[in-house]
């Protein structure tokens, strides 16, 4: 007979166990996910920023927004107004909404490869905060949506590159011309060549040229010639001013004598008053004729000689003053 199997002896407080361990599972479960929402920031304070974009294509909730390579918010829902547009609400935590001004950019940017970002950009850090609530229009940049554009460009360029290097485009033409002309430099003509177009004009345009460097030649010899005649009449002119102004010169000589001269004049005057007053006595007196004559013989003897040294001075002057013609002395 087969021996009967033994059944083990019963747990006790099996079912006390049982609840332990389902509540040790709870308390886990729930430790976890309380963790996990206060790692993501559930608990915290925030506040919020619409962003108000033409459509959401590549947002998402839950999605950050950056600012300098780091999240500051996060994309909490997406709404639709009634203008047709897409609002985006952003919940940024109060230890962060003090990156975020009044002058604030917000931009959404959607790349070849990768998905759409959302950034903040703020330019003065000193302007106000941005206020709770507040909405915020989005700058939207989207490569993928500038390739049918760039397609189109490149399209055109292509299309005018080959219009410009095609055999009748004025490129070509314009390019034969230059080509002739580099040849003509590279001539005997040279530029001139170039410029008047054919060898006959260059011809006459160099023997004008030769011409003229003769002439040239020419006047400055004549220049030379004239600097010397011009250098030798200032010597000239600089000896006549010195023989006539100056300081032992003709003006000075003949200032000298108009100086003598004007003395003799004073001693014929004051003969002459002498001659008034002998005559006015003698015509008062009339005896002593004779004493009288004698007195107006010796005054006249004066004014002679007076005046012989006046005429042999004006006779000076002529002789020292040869710039004079009609000289003149009037005796008074």
């Amino acid at each position: 007979m087969p021996e009967p199997i033994e059944s083990p002896p019963p747990v006790r407080h099996l079912e006390l166990k049982a609840r332990l361990l389902l509540l040790a599972m709870v308390l886990l479960v729930s430790g976890a996910i309380g963790y996990l929402m206060y790692a993501r920031g559930a608990f915290e304070r925030t506040q919020q920023v619409v962003l108000i974009a033409d459509d959401s294509e590549g947002i998402v909730v839950g999605m950050n927004m950056t600012f300098s390579g780091f999240p500051i918010g996060r994309v909490g829902r997406i709404e639709l107004s009634s203008e047709g547009n897409a609002r985006i609400i952003v919940d940024v935590p109060q230890k962060d909404a003090h990156w975020l001004r009044t002058s604030s950019v917000f931009t959404m940017e959607s790349g070849l490869v990768g998905g759409t970002k959302i950034r903040a950009f703020s330019g003065v850090l000193t302007d106000p905060p941005l206020p709770d609530g507040a909405e915020r229009k989005v700058l939207r940049g989207d490569a993928a949506a500038e390739i049918p554009r760039m397609v189109a460009s490149v399209r055109e360029l292509v299309s005018n590159l080959g219009a410009l290097t095609s055999q009748e485009a004025p490129l070509n033409a314009s390019l034969r011309n230059l080509q002739l002309a580099a040849e003509r430099l590279n001539g005997p003509r040279g530029a001139i060549g170039v410029l008047l177009g054919n060898d006959a004009d260059a011809r006459q345009l160099s023997q004008a040229l030769a011409r003229t460097n003769a002439l040239l030649a020419r006047v400055d010899g004549l220049v030379l010639k004239a600097d010397g005649i011009a250098q030798r009449t200032d010597g000239m002119i600089a000896r006549a001013d010195q023989q006539v102004f100056g300081q032992d010169g003709v003006v000075s000589e003949t200032r000298a004598t108009v100086v003598q001269i004007n003395g003799l004049l004073m001693d014929a005057r004051n003969s002459l008053k002498k001659v008034d007053a002998v005559l006015v006595e003698a015509q008062a007196i009339g005896a002593n004729t004779r004493e009288a004559t004698t007195d107006l013989g010796s005054l006249r003897a004066e004014v002679e000689a007076s005046l012989r040294k006046v005429e042999h001075l004006v006779n000076e002057i002529n002789r020292k003053w040869p710039f004079a013609r009609d000289a003149q002395i009037k005796l008074p």
